[in-house]
């Protein structure tokens, strides 16, 4: 069965995230009904990861295995059948084994806070009461050195069946961009619930709630912060996803 990979965006405002759950509307419910229904076959899909309640993605890749070749019809099938919160934007046949999940080498996470309240932006980023008050100098001493360790039980969220908490990040900052501040990340994986925690770290270090120095206890002890705080999801977007040339034919 030839396997293609596919490029989309969604908006996950109104999905309870990417993973099929058997009593909430989810990103991989809708997809896996609709190639279905389009390719007239039992499709299943395989995501290049989880996302949260509410968190978009710009950019995310599945893979999927078509009982046959697709046809000229058929890609432009499942092109248009989505619902307007979710865009397919290409879809090309990769080798057998390439997985979504497994073969992706670099995931980035963007957060946004609304230095101002914005009714029409309300469910793209997040505006704090007091964002304006952040301290700049403390959010970046914070991320810096989150971004010099390479495991993060600290901030996996309780419950998750990894089996270790590596994660090779590549870069973490802040920047300001016009009426907003961004928090970028970027790793070879994250666990579950990591960005948002460390989001959320770099607020209560910003507030005084958590000292620059307890954080550095929790990270080299590997333990959980007292003060772990996760921010909403609606603010977060996966942003941009890496695959090697090797998957491709």
């Amino acid at each position: 069965m030839p396997r293609y990979f596919v490029e989309l965006a969604y908006d996950g405002s109104q999905y309870s995230g990417w993973q099929r759950q058997n009593n909430a509307l989810s990103v991989q419910q809708v997809l896996e009904e609709k190639f279905s229904q389009v390719l007239q076959s039992d499709i299943q899909i395989v995501g290049c990861g989880r996302t949260d309640a509410g968190v978009h993605a710009r950019q995310y890749f599945l893979h999927f295995d078509s009982p046959e070749i697709l046809t000229e019809q058929q890609d432009y099938g499942l092109r248009s059948i989505q619902p307007k919160d979710i865009a397919i934007y290409t879809i090309f046949k990769v080798k057998q084994k390439a997985h979504a999940r497994f073969d992706a080498e670099l995931r980035e996470y963007v957060y946004h806070i609304s230095l101002t309240a914005n009714p029409f932006n309300r469910h793209f980023t997040w505006a704090p009461p007091k964002a304006k008050a952040l301290d700049w100098d403390k959010l970046n001493a914070a991320a810096s050195m989150i971004g010099s360790y390479s495991d993060f039980f600290p901030f996996c969220k309780a419950g998750s069946d990894v089996e270790n908490y590596g994660c090779q990040i590549k870069e973490v900052t802040w920047d300001r961009v016009e009426d907003e501040l961004q928090f970028t990340i970027s790793a070879n994986r994250f666990l579950r619930g990591m960005v948002r925690m460390i989001v959320g770290a770099c607020i209560n270090i910003s507030e005084g709630k958590l000292s620059i120095q307890e954080l550095k206890e929790a990270m080299e002890k590997q333990e959980r912060l007292h003060t772990a705080y996760s921010v909403p999801g609606h603010g977060l977007f996966l942003n941009r996803i890496m695959y090697p040339d090797s998957i491709l034919l």
